[in-house]
């Protein structure tokens, strides 16, 4: 409290309030929340990175719903079906970038990204896999291998994170490479292709597979 003398009477005054201390408050529909201060404040969970990835897992849906009416033998809805694939695929890279390019990654984010690609990519391979255009093996070792990382991930977040690799980023390359061919109603003469970019990506698939391994066993053990 502050005093102010005037004449023989003393007053005390109300000390001022510190807006940093207590910023202001908007009332909403969900309660009172506290106004962001900017750079500084708090990244919101709707922002263009997160609407990417949310429209990913959207896409999903559709994706399934052209290949099941293109029945993978009508090449115009084969073709709307890859460039669908193709685009959601391509909103992984541009959330990405969006997200570290404009400080917009946020816990959402972190565990929506992950989740719509394996949504995406996994049930390509499934369809893949069911149309008899792909043996089932590779689909289950794909899978395996993807979900398998992802509980690696958690089992060791309490030590580290580890980061994406560059093979990481070629097995993703690869693997929408090999979806794409397979969608797209190729020529016959070029049936051979997609064995070779399939066997590729498994290679590649295993590889970074056993790297990530590698790679949490020494994070665990160098904080041990």
């Amino acid at each position: 409290m502050a005093e102010c003398v005037r004449g023989d009477v003393v007053t005390e005054l109300p000390e001022p309030v510190s807006t940093a201390a207590n910023p202001p408050v908007v009332a909403g529909a969900g309660g009172r929340r506290p106004v962001s201060a900017g750079r500084g404040g708090s990244v919101p969970v709707v922002n263009a990175a997160n609407v990417l990835t949310v429209l990913r897992l959207a896409l999903v849906p559709v994706f399934v719903g052209l290949v099941v009416v293109s029945d993978l033998i009508r090449p115009g809805w084969r073709v709307a079906a890859c460039l669908t694939f193709a685009f959601a695929s391509a909103t992984d890279l541009v959330d990405g970038w969006v997200a570290r390019r404009y400080a917009l990654v946020t816990s959402f984010g972190k565990v929506a990204d992950p989740i719509a690609d394996k949504a995406l990519t996994g049930t390509a391979l499934v369809l893949l896999s069911w149309y008899d255009r792909i043996p089932w093996w590779v689909t289950v070792l794909i899978l395996t291998r993807e979900f398998g990382v992802t509980l690696i991930r958690f089992w060791v977040i309490r030590y580290g994170v580890i980061a994406a690799s560059r093979g990481g980023k070629v097995k993703t390359a690869v693997q929408i490479l090999a979806i794409v061919w397979y969608l797209w109603p190729v020529s016959p003469s070029a049936a051979g292709v997609g064995p070779v970019i399939l066997g590729v990506a498994v290679v590649v698939t295993v590889l970074t597979g056993l790297d990530y391994v590698v790679r949490a066993l020494r994070l665990r053990r160098s904080v041990r």
